[in-house]
């Protein structure tokens, strides 16, 4: 798990490591051990590492391989790397290290581009061919690990977040008015490519890419979840019981493939204890769990502990418990906006900052439970939208998901961001592929493969990085992901949805742990906004540079500071809460760069 940035340069100039000197910064606490740089005539790329498998010097990047005349960096794990390894020695590649960056250097070579069907796992790489002199880009399958670039008839930069790609300069950091749709409409999601900033795009998911000196940038999709909802032969008993094996397999190459300790970081939820439940299965000794809460607001609670507390009576484990004071969540809350490669609405953002920055002082890999409820249908709107009879199927999400219908958000947006409902207009593409039985099936597809790449995924992976701690996310395997959706998805709504996980839990978990309502990683303060939090948040939208900026109507603004806890979102987020953070964001990441230039 690292921090990876590049450019290549397309008009004849040779790459600066200037440029990567000021990017690798940036990317530091992504991996804090050791950062490296490596220059070729027109490419340069940078490297910074978190030491998780092969821990020794030759295993650092980027990585040179001077037989094969390719040079590699890459962030992620491969978790079939010893497979691949046997396989590659068995047609005579030679190894001079032990971990699973070489292996992608290999891969590529015997295989091309077609190495990333092979590799199991997470990862964002890039691949430089020194005799070919093209560059090779990768992102997994789930897009559990980011990539973003900029790209022009000059040059491509390349970084594992937008900060580094800014520190690189000259970025067009013009707002994308229908990225600015997505954002507030999709409950902070941009689906990739594009970012809010014009100048800065991301590779999709589950897509590679080669650009050769000519700027011919050839792009492919490698991968389609494609059956979804479509397996009606196997009976419903059945299914717990494929699942819990695709979820074992999963859980046992997250535990094994590390050098160094994992963890889990234990909500209380039915997903994350599981996982404790299953590791213990799988034989984890001295496993290390970590819990967090926060201040109630009203009847809303800020900690799950008495669940957390029930699984590690059960599997007794190294457990750790943090409560953080609402005074500290809000002196932290520009750090963990400063963060974010995106601004990032949900409220377990700054949760999941506060969390890994206490883990990260005791153990370097942890394994997480999101993903389950996109995959195995645990939101309260599941059920809601299957309910739905009436009107095609993007009136039927949008009924019960979108942030914002189109009007609102045309009240709220100043004239020059305003653009046709391309929000709506994208959901009903995406929602009428082909491939994916029933309504319910199809919005499942659309959660796992696009939304919650941009939303629980990119903060997870955002607030552990920030502290150098790696998070894994088995639920998002993407041999699971395959078995879970091909099963029916009105199978998995019974008892409130994730119906399979609670068939598989009652082997192993208390049954206060499965039946109570469904939880989420508690901040109250930010859901319903007073008192300090409301100040904060009335100076970030009153400051001069949000009004000078004009991106929000000013009595749309007002109405939600004089009553903000009567405007929520259909998922129950603060509408005030993503305007103040979007201007934050931009105080923070853009508008320095607008002084530095002026």
């Amino acid at each position: 798990m690292c921090g990876i940035c590049g450019e290549l340069r397309l008009d004849g100039r040779d790459a600066d490591l200037g440029t990567i000197a000021a990017m690798l910064p940036h990317l530091e606490r992504r991996g804090p051990d050791h950062g490296g740089s490596h220059g070729d005539g027109p490419l340069a790329l940078g490297h910074r590492r978190l030491a998780i498998i092969d821990l020794s010097e030759r295993a650092n990047q980027p990585m040179v391989d001077p037989e094969l005349g390719l040079v590699l960096v890459f962030n992620g794990a491969i978790y079939n790397y010893r497979e691949l390894r046997a396989e590659l020695r068995a047609l005579g590649y030679r190894f001079f290290t032990d971990g699973d960056s070489e292996v992608i250097l290999k891969a590529y070579h015997e295989w091309g581009e077609g190495c990333v069907e092979r590799l199991h796992g997470m990862f964002a790489f890039a691949v430089w061919h020194t005799h070919r002199r093209t560059l090779f880009l990768a992102r997994d399958r789930l897009g559990i690990k980011p990539l973003y670039y900029s790209l022009d008839d000059r040059r491509l930069r390349f970084a594992s977040n937008t900060q580094a790609l800014l520190a690189g300069g000259d970025i067009d950091t013009t707002l994308d008015p229908e990225a600015l749709h997505f954002q507030f409409t999709l409950h902070g999601v941009v689906p990739a490519p594009r970012t809010f900033l014009k100048g800065i795009r991301k590779l999709p998911p589950a897509t590679c890419a080669t650009l050769d000196l000519k700027g011919h940038w050839r792009e492919r999709r490698y991968w389609y979840l494609d059956q979804v909802g479509q397996d009606r032969d196997t009976p419903a008993e059945v299914w717990p019981e494929r699942i819990e094996a695709a979820l074992r397999e999963a859980v046992r190459r997250r535990l094994e493939i590390a050098d160094v300790p994992v963890g889990v970081l234990l909500s209380g939820g039915l997903d994350s204890s599981l996982l404790v439940a299953l590791l213990a299965q799988e034989g984890a000794r001295d496993l290390h769990t970590y819990s967090i809460g926060f201040e109630d607001v009203g009847e809303e609670r800020g900690s799950e502990f008495e669940y957390s507390d029930r699984v590690v009576a059960r599997y007794p484990t190294r457990h750790r418990k943090f409560s953080i004071p609402n005074p500290e969540v809000l002196a932290r809350l520009p750090e963990a906006v400063d963060a974010m490669a995106e601004p990032m609405f949900g409220q377990d953002a700054v949760a999941f900052y506060l969390l890994a920055e206490r883990v990260s002082q005791e153990i370097k890999v942890v394994q997480s439970g999101q993903g389950a409820d996109e995959v195995f249908a645990g939101y309260f709107w599941y059920p809601r939208m299957a309910a739905e009879r009436e009107g095609p199927p993007v009136e039927r999400f949008a009924r019960h998901y979108f942030d914002r219908d189109h009007d609102e958000y045309q009240a709220m947006i100043a004239p020059e961001y305003q653009v046709g409902d391309v929000t709506r207009a994208y959901i009903a593409r995406r929602l009428e592929e082909p491939g994916a039985g029933g309504f319910l099936d199809q919005v499942l597809r659309l959660d796992v493969t696009t939304l919650v790449v941009d939303d629980p995924v990119k903060r997870v992976d955002n607030m552990t990085m920030a502290w150098g701690l790696e998070a894994r996310v088995p639920f998002l395997d993407h041999r699971l992901v395959e078995t879970a959706m091909a099963m029916l998805a009105e199978l998995k709504l019974p008892e409130g949805g994730k119906h399979p996980l609670k068939v598989i839990a009652r082997k192993y978990l208390p049954p206060e742990v499965i039946d109570r309502p469904k939880g989420y990683f508690p901040m109250p303060a930010l859901k319903y906004v007073r008192g300090d939090f409301l100040a904060f948040m009335r100076e970030v939208l009153e400051s001069p540079a949000c009004r000078a900026r004009g991106l929000y109507r000013r009595e749309y603004v007002e109405r939600l500071l004089a009553e903000p806890e009567r405007h929520h979102t259909r998922l129950q987020g603060s509408k005030l809460w993503h305007l103040a953070l979007l201007e934050l964001w931009l105080q923070r990441h853009v508008d320095p760069l607008a002084s530095a230039s002026a």
